[in-house]
């Protein structure tokens, strides 16, 4: 199971009513947060989430209201006796930017490790999560991120009693090992069937549109994406800042097609979203306005 929760919806600045972007997934006792503006801590308080399991950071750039809410963040997980490493995943100068921070939170009880983006596609492993990060088109070096749940295939127990592989290992090879026992080496393809569909939810803010976002979004179960202006006459603005307009996510959506289009990083000038959404529907029928505090759990199709 995977859970997501929008803990902002807001660009450039928070609002009374609408926290800066920041989403949270959850899985397996481990939580991965993507970008900590201004207020991520206030709008974890008012989920009622917990910071204190975030073993991932991930940041789209470095903008203001994508990271600085990051030094009170390592605060409050330091005061909650946190003592794990923290992964933090970035664009080159994710260390530099980070330790200047740091600058007003310099005593943490727990390690931070670095791991700067430097190719236009990457990859990264982290607990339960596989990170998918692919360069996009914003003012600055900024990346898109796919989180994504693999599902190994099902166990057979027909097959592992027919090859005399001893009951006390079937529990490790489900998971995945290689068993080496003696002379016998039992591997896990001896006793799984094919991969089965897993989980996989996209994240993609402060960019132009580019092929890379519908690609990494294609059939997944949740895309969430920047959709700062709903207004027709701001596509030159979109266009001059390097934005994306609610049409041109859902067009994306369209090529893409996830089960699910969350629109976020609004404008402030841009008070009521759902104003729009009928135009946006008619181009991409699963979009939503996203507000702050959505959660959505994902579950493995077999479990649903």
């Amino acid at each position: 199971m995977l859970d997501i929760c929008l803990l902002g919806t807001g660009g450039m600045m928070p609002l009374p009513y609408r926290w800066l972007t920041s989403m949270m997934a959850r899985c397996n006792g481990s939580s991965l947060l993507i970008d900590c503006g201004e207020g991520t801590q206030i709008a974890l308080r008012e989920k009622g989430w917990s910071p204190r399991p975030i073993d991932v950071i991930c940041f789209t750039h470095y903008h203001a209201d994508h990271i600085s809410g990051l030094p009170g963040l390592l605060l409050t997980m330091g005061n909650a006796e946190r003592t794990e490493p923290l992964l933090m995943i970035g664009p080159k100068g994710l260390e530099r930017v980070v330790t200047a921070l740091r600058s007003i939170a310099p005593e943490l009880p727990f390690p931070i490790v670095f791991s700067e983006l430097t190719e236009a596609r990457e990859q990264r492993t982290a607990g339960p999560y596989v990170i998918d990060a692919y360069r996009v088109n914003h003012n600055v070096l900024c990346y898109g991120y796919c989180i994504s749940i693999p599902r190994i295939g099902r166990f057979d127990a027909a097959r592992a009693k027919e090859q005399g592989i001893p009951l006390k290992f079937w529990n490790p090879l489900q998971k995945g090992q290689t068993i080496t026992d003696g002379d016998k080496v039992y591997t896990p393809d001896m006793v799984l069937g094919g991969a089965r569909r897993g989980l996989k939810v996209s994240y993609c803010t402060d960019t132009r549109p580019v092929p890379a976002i519908a690609e990494y979004a294609a059939d997944a179960d949740l895309m969430i994406c920047e959709g700062m202006y709903g207004e027709a006459d701001k596509q030159q603005k979109a266009r001059e800042h390097k934005h994306m307009t609610m049409q041109e996510a859902a067009k994306l959506a369209s090529e893409a097609k996830p089960k699910e289009l969350w629109l976020t990083h609004y404008s402030p000038s841009l008070n009521y979203p759902e104003e729009y959404m009928a135009e946006i529907r008619k181009i991409f029928p699963a979009a939503k306005a996203a507000k702050d505090g959505w959660t959505m759990e994902l579950v493995f199709p077999e479990e649903a």
